[in-house]
Parts: structure tokens; C-alpha cells; sequence
């Protein structure tokens, strides 16, 4: 089922209603800032709702901190600054969507 654009997986639950469905929706948005793309609705054994969400990304611009300089990009930079950039250790970022 899909309410409001957002993909409601039901679990171990057979007579959700649309109704009840937007309401998860409504709960869920309410409740965070970023667009929502999916619910999972499930039925715990102590007859409790457990609800899983996701949410799209937000976009941004990365801005690096550089002997004191903030930059989103390195056009404006010299040959000697963009070498000293180029020679930094980068660390990765684990992202678990």
C-alpha cells in the first residue's frame, strides 16, 4: 500500500487500514525533517506497533576547513594549494542507509 507517496509495508498485521496507515504517516513526519519514502508497520507479540521508517537524504555542499581556509570547491585555489590539499590524508565516511 501506498499513502501520501510513502510505501507502508505491513507485518504480521492483515487488516491495516488506509486510515491507519496515514496516521503512521502523519506520526512518523511530525517527527523528523527530511522527506519520507517508507513505513514498516509491524505487530509486536505484546501487541505493541514497531515502526521502522526511511527518509530521503538531505543534498549538501561539502566544505573543507584548510590551514584556516573554508572552501566548497578548489577553483579558486593555486597550483601549491591544491597540491598541499591533494597530499592530506583522507579519511573515510561510513554511510548505512
Amino acid at each position: 500500500m501506498t499513502v501520501d507517496g510513502v510505501k507502508i509495508i505491513s507485518v504480521n498485521i492483515d487488516d491495516l487500514t488506509e486510515q491507519e496507515a496515514k496516521n503512521y504517516v502523519d506520526y512518523v513526519r511530525e517527527r523528523i525533517d527530511t522527506p519520507l519514502t517508507a513505513i514498516e508497520v509491524k505487530l509486536c507479540d505484546d501487541g505493541k506497533i514497531d515502526l521502522n521508517y526511511k527518509s530521503q537524504g538531505e543534498k549538501f555542499e561539502r566544505i573543507r576547513r584548510i590551514t584556516g581556509y573554508l572552501t566548497g570547491d578548489l577553483n579558486s585555489w593555486n597550483n601549491a594549494k591544491r597540491a598541499e590539499e591533494h597530499e592530506r590524508v583522507k579519511h573515510g565516511v561510513q554511510c548505512n542507509v
